[in-house]
């Protein structure tokens, strides 16, 4: 069982960084990731990583978003850069049981947050 719980949203101006960050409580050897769903549109995954470090990163965000684990703490987080108004959406950390393969598909994903609401303004 994992229990996950993100902070961090907020607004920005276009261009601006905002971090996000999902507390992770129970097994902490699963694949987490990172999820966003505008208004009307299907779930996206952005950025998963496993427990062996290896990362992946939506071509929509690659260079512009980093995922990290802070092991000690038991956090994900989720650092955002150059932001766009496309980039506004719930956000939501989620973790996968099996470790053994990486994924971007939420169908893949067991455990969710609430999401955290990061606003993008232009």
């Amino acid at each position: 069982q994992v229990h996950l719980v993100e902070s961090g949203g907020g607004s920005v101006q276009a261009g601006g960084s905002l971090s996000l960050s999902c507390a992770v409580t129970g097994n902490t050897n699963v694949v987490m990731g990172w999820f966003r769903q505008a208004p009307g549109k299907e779930r996206e995954g952005i950025t998963s990583i496993r427990p062996d470090g290896s990362i992946l990163y939506a071509s929509s965000i690659k260079g512009r978003f980093s995922i990290a684990t802070d092991n000690v703490r038991n956090i994900l987080l989720l650092q955002m850069k150059s932001l766009k108004p496309e980039d506004a959406a719930t956000y939501y950390c989620a973790a996968r049981d099996r470790p053994d393969f990486n994924s971007l598909d939420h169908r893949d994903f067991t455990y969710w947050g609430q999401g955290t609401q990061v606003t993008v303004s232009s």
